[in-house]
C-alpha cells in the first residue's frame, strides 16, 4: 500500500486541506483529511500541500508529439498517449477526422485494436455527417449525408469502442442517424453544424447528448435564433464541451459558461493535433495541410482553426486564470467527462474503489506526478 499525505485534495465533496489518499492494487482504497487516521506501516509519500487531483479524461484528442491518429499505428498512438499522459490525461479517447469513408473505416479498425491493447480508452469519429458549410478544419468534399449504411460499417469497425460520433443535425435524415447510433452503444455530438433551436432541440430529444467544441464551427446565438449553441447551453441534458486555450473560445465566454452550465455539464477538452508538445510547423490534420505560428493551428489556403496545440494541464490553468475555481475547472477535466462517457462509476474522483488514476501538482497548478492504474508514470519529486 502507497499513501499520499499531506495534500490538498480536490473531492467531490470539495477542497480538503491536510488529506491523504492510500493506494493498493491499483485502486484506490481510502481517502481521509486531517481528522481521520491514515493507514498504518504503509509507504508514505509526502506531498507537503501540494495538490492531488483525479487523472483528466479528454473526450477530443487528435494527434500530439508531432503525431496524428489518423495513422492509427501503435507507436504513433503510443507517442500520442505518451505525450498527453506527460501533461495529465490519463483517460482519452482518439479523434478521427473526416475523410473518405473507407479510409474512416480502416482507421477505426486500427484504432479498435489499440484499444483492445489498452492503449486507448475509446474512438470518436468527428464526422462524416457534417454540415460543409460549417467544416472549419474538416475536408468538406468527404462528408456525407447521414447514412445508414455508413454509421453500421463505422460501428462495426469500431466494434464496440466507437463512444462518440459528431454530426450535425440539420442534415436530412440526422435525427433517425441520432436514435440509430445512441441504439447501438454510441454518445452523438452535435458539431459542426448551423442548426436552428427547434432542430437541435430535436436531436437532443432524439438522443444526442454531448456538444462539440461549443461556439467553434457553429453560429452564436442571435436575438431572433438561439441557434444550436443557445440550445445546446440551454438544455440539462447535455454536456458541452469547451477548449480552454484562448485561441478557440474568448476567455470571458469561458467563464460564462461555467456559470451558466455549472462544472457538471462542462467537459474541458484539447481537441488536440500534431503539434502539441512538438512545436510550430508544417502538420498534417487527417488529409489536410496545417501550419502552426506561435501555437495556433490553420489550415492552408483557409485559414481554419486547425485543431489545437493544447494539453489538459494548460487548460486547467487557463481556466482557473480565467475565474474559474480550482474544484470546479478539476471537475470538468474529470468527473464530467469520465460521467458523458458512462466511466464515472470508476475513474474521474477521489473516491474508494476508483482506478487509482490521479496527479500530483504544484502549487503553481504544473505537473509533478503522474499515477496511472496505481503505478507513477511521473513519481513526484
Amino acid at each position: 500500500m502507497t499513501v499520499l499525505s499531506d495534500a490538498t485534495l480536490v473531492l467531490p465533496v470539495g477542497v480538503v486541506q491536510g488529506g491523504w489518499v492510500a493506494v493498493s492494487a491499483g485502486e484506490i482504497t481510502a481517502v481521509g483529511g486531517p481528522e481521520r487516521s491514515r493507514p498504518r506501516d504503509p509507504d508514505v509519500v509526502d506531498l507537503g500541500g501540494r495538490w492531488i487531483v483525479p487523472g483528466f479524461v479528454d473526450l477530443h484528442v487528435h494527434g500530439g508529439g508531432g503525431q496524428d491518429y489518423g495513422g492509427a499505428r501503435p507507436d504513433t498512438a503510443g507517442a500520442i498517449t505518451a505525450l498527453h499522459r506527460a501533461h495529465g490525461t490519463t483517460t482519452s479517447l482518439a479523434s478521427l477526422t473526416t475523410a473518405p469513408l473507407d479510409e474512416m473505416v480502416r482507421s477505426a479498425a486500427a484504432l479498435a485494436d489499440l484499444v483492445d491493447a489498452g492503449t486507448l480508452t475509446g474512438i470518436h469519429a468527428e464526422g462524416p455527417f457534417l454540415s460543409p458549410a460549417h467544416a472549419g478544419e474538416q475536408d468538406p468534399a468527404a462528408m456525407l449525408g447521414p447514412d445508414p449504411d455508413a454509421l453500421d460499417r463505422l460501428v462495426r469497425a469500431g466494434r464496440g469502442h466507437l463512444r462518440v460520433l459528431t454530426l450535425a443535425p440539420e442534415l436530412p435524415g440526422a435525427l433517425e442517424l441520432v436514435k440509430r447510433a445512441v441504439e447501438q452503444g454510441v454518445q452523438v455530438a452535435i458539431g459542426h453544424t448551423g442548426a436552428s433551436y427547434e432542430r437541435t432541440l430535436a436531436a437532443i430529444e432524439a438522443g444526442a447528448s454531448l456538444a462539440t467544441h461549443l461556439f467553434h464551427a457553429q453560429p452564436g446565438p442571435t436575438q431572433r435564433e438561439p441557434g444550436a449553441v443557445g440550445a445546446l447551453l440551454e438544455h440539462p441534458d447535455v454536456t458541452v464541451q469547451l477548449i480552454a486555450d484562448g485561441v478557440h473560445l474568448h476567455d470571458a465566454l469561458l467563464s460564462m459558461v461555467f456559470r451558466l452550465c455549472g462544472a457538471e455539464r462542462v467537459a474541458l477538452v484539447t481537441d488536440a493535433m500534431a503539434a502539441a508538445g512538438a512545436g510550430d510547423g508544417r502538420y498534417r490534420l487527417g488529409g489536410r495541410e496545417v501550419e502552426v505560428r506561435g501555437g495556433v493551428a490553420l489550415v492552408e489556403g483557409t485559414g481554419a482553426i486547425a485543431g489545437s496545440t493544447l494539453t489538459q494541464d494548460a487548460a486547467l490553468r487557463r481556466t482557473v486564470d480565467a475565474g474559474v475555481p480550482v474544484a470546479e475547472a478539476v471537475t470538468a477535466l474529470t468527473s464530467t467527462p469520465a460521467r458523458a462517457l458512462g466511466l464515472g462509476h470508476r475513474i474521474g474522483a477521489l473516491v474508494p474503489g476508483f482506478t487509482a488514476d490521479l496527479l500530483v501538482l504544484g502549487p503553481g497548478l504544473e505537473i509533478d506526478g503522474v499515477m496511472v492504474s496505481g503505478a507513477w508514470h511521473r513519481a513526484p519529486r
